[in-house]
């Protein structure tokens, strides 16, 4: 395929009843498998919050009553290497400008002023496209819309390196969640440590798991999700995009009844510190909805504080199991390890 063509959605993407052949399902994960092995080994990148993307923004000719008939002068300009068309307007409060192809307008203190801040005012639409090429591997900039791309692409979409746009992706495959197509796919999300981006994606996937039956067309499927989630606790090195932490509350605020009370008790063993927390505050969900495991679960986690040789997470331990056994509404906050706090 050319890399210039990014290949939009076919009858599967669409699916919203029809549930998709299992065969489909493998063919998208051994697909995205592939390109996974084609990215070089990284460690994990925090990529910071997500910070949900508005556009156009606020216009300021609005604010200033610049009419219709104001916009006289025209001009073409360069952004990007790409040629836009730019009107200029005056009116008493000063000078204006807007790019209709951007759907973007200013205010400055002269028309050159303003043409300059149309530029800058234009560069976050850019980043934002620019990261979708990176990610789908195109040499120029994405034109398209990611509720077109065909499913593998929105797949790569969920590493993208801003949030939002894999946020987007994310929306977009949930919607599609009927069709079963992506369950094996996004396992393998939960699974992978070559993408230098995939806490974002694992944060995506996880907070779509919170429905985990819906994408999957079997029993053994919701297994395999499941200990992927389990392993992600089990060997955190980090929280990045606070992944960890999410699955311990998918396991335990959405699937206790799929194992998940089970599979946080195990990871109270966790060699990992982070997985050990995770492991704790998720099984505070696990009693709210299966009181019935109340008992084991103080008892598990009161047996862990025992042996539990970081300090900060005894006493958490400890008392997590005290709110339990006391049927707390709430809960005490979770500790923050020191290399957490300087990091």
């Amino acid at each position: 395929m050319n890399t210039e063509d990014v290949q939009t959605g076919d009858g599967l993407s669409r699916l919203s009843h029809e549930i998709a052949p299992v065969e489909a399902a493998i063919e998208l994960r051994d697909s995205l498998d592939a390109w996974l092995l084609s990215v070089p080994e990284s460690a994990a990148l925090d990529l910071g919050p997500r910070i949900k993307f508005r556009w156009p923004p606020p216009s300021e000719a609005a604010l200033f009553h610049v009419s219709d008939t104001d916009w006289k002068g025209t001009h073409e300009v360069e952004i990007h290497n790409e040629t836009y068309l730019v009107e200029t307007a005056e009116n008493q409060f000063g000078f204006f400008a807007r790019c209709p192809g951007l759907w973007i307008d200013v205010k400055g203190t002269n028309h050159a002023t303003c043409i300059q801040l149309l530029q800058e005012k234009s560069e976050p639409f850019f980043q934002r496209m620019f990261s979708i090429s990176e990610v789908l591997g195109l040499s120029s900039r994405f034109r398209g819309h990611v509720h077109d791309l065909a499913p593998e692409n929105l797949l790569k979409v969920l590493f993208c390196k801003d949030r939002d746009v894999a946020n987007e992706a994310r929306i977009e495959i949930e919607q599609q969640a009927s069709s079963r197509l992506y369950g094996l796919a996004l396992i393998e999300i939960l699974k992978s440590n070559r993408h230098p981006n995939r806490r974002g994606a694992q944060w995506c996937v996880l907070d779509m798991f919170e429905d985990l039956p819906e994408y999957c067309h079997s029993s053994e499927e919701v297994r395999l999700a499941i200990e992927a989630m389990k392993n992600l606790i089990w060997t955190a090195e980090d929280d990045i995009a606070r992944v960890a932490y999410k699955a311990g509350v998918v396991l335990g605020g959405h699937l206790p009844d799929y194992q998940g009370g089970s599979t946080l008790i195990e990871c109270l063993k966790s060699p990992s510190k982070i997985g050990r927390r995770s492991a704790i505050h998720g099984l505070f969900h696990v009693v709210e909805w299966v009181p019935s495991l109340t008992s084991e679960v103080i008892d598990a986690i009161r047996d862990m504080a025992k042996q539990e040789p970081d300090p900060l997470l005894r006493a958490y331990a400890i008392q997590m199991a005290h709110d339990i056994e006391l049927c707390e509404s709430d809960h005490v906050d979770e500790p923050v390890f020191p290399e957490e706090q300087a990091s």
